[in-house]
């Protein structure tokens, strides 16, 4: 088991790559551990505040790590495939639960992010995950969320992203092009991995910001049309692509009666008649 610590530096071997992470709350044993897998551009320190809070709020283990190729995690080779999310899903992060000694978890997924735990979720038979926490996740390509990423595309070549995501990654340029050039190449255009939905068998909470420029509601209402298992929905109506930071308390909140919930009805006896 890694060491259970929140202090910076931090890294575990997967692969023979390393990945930078830190943990909050209890460790796996005491409770169940939620696993936060970042957005495109994210990392450990761009979550914030938010794993500590998350952790404080639900008496649960948190567990977050900058994927390869962000923050201070091993660089990745450009250009990323363009199935970088499922391989993502199918190779990697059952590894890293295993490098990190996790037991139940609870997977929280935050745009890309998202999208990977969904495939996880959809594709790999894993007793250990017992609900998914999607925020912004995304399963089909849309118009709209392509041209919020060129525009973000733009911004980086003028300087001024480049600049502000240089503090949060030692591969500033991996980063950024690993995810803007896969999402904008004209093969990714008909990319969709909605049948990954049919597959889930255990309670989801997606929440969704009404103003997110990456992604519309279209991408709940495709959970919503095809999921077999139990679901919650939290639509934030004034609210962008990080509702984590954006609009933290009712996240939080959204978060923390889920996961209670769950937990809750794991945990009672079951008498049968």
């Amino acid at each position: 088991m890694i060491r259970w610590t929140s202090e910076p530096g931090a890294a575990l071997e997967v692969g023979g790559v390393q990945l930078e992470y830190a943990c909050y709350g209890p460790p796996p044993g005491q409770e169940p551990t939620l696993v936060l897998l970042h957005e495109g551009l994210g990392c450990v320190a761009l979550w914030r505040v938010f794993p500590a809070q998350l952790a404080e709020a639900t008496g649960l283990g948190v567990f977050v790590y900058s994927r390869q190729g962000y923050g201070g995690s091993t660089p990745v080779s450009l250009p990323r495939p363009l199935t970088y999310m499922e391989q993502e899903a199918e190779n990697i992060l059952a590894p890293v639960m295993d490098a990190a000694g996790l037991g139940e978890v609870i997977l929280l997924g935050h745009s890309d992010g998202a999208t990977i735990v969904s495939l996880y979720a959809g594709s790999i038979s894993d007793r250990r995950v017992r609900g998914l926490v999607l925020i912004a996740p995304h399963f089909f390509v849309e118009g709209s969320g392509l041209d919020a990423i060129r525009t973000a595309g733009a911004e980086f070549a003028s300087g001024n992203l480049k600049q502000r995501l240089a503090r949060y990654h030692d591969d500033v340029d991996g980063a950024f092009l690993g995810w803007h050039d896969a999402w904008t190449d004209p093969d990714f255009a008909h990319w969709n991995v909605a049948d990954a939905i049919d597959h889930w068998r255990i309670p989801v909470l997606a929440i969704q910001g009404g103003k997110d420029p990456y992604g519309t509601i279209a991408q709940i209402e495709e959970i919503e049309t095809r999921i077999y298992a139990p679901l919650e929905v939290k639509i934030l109506p004034d609210c962008g692509h990080a509702p984590h930071l954006e609009r933290p308390k009712e996240t939080r909140a959204a978060i923390t009666e889920f996961c209670a919930r769950l937990i809750r009805l794991e945990r009672e006896d079951v008498r049968l008649a």
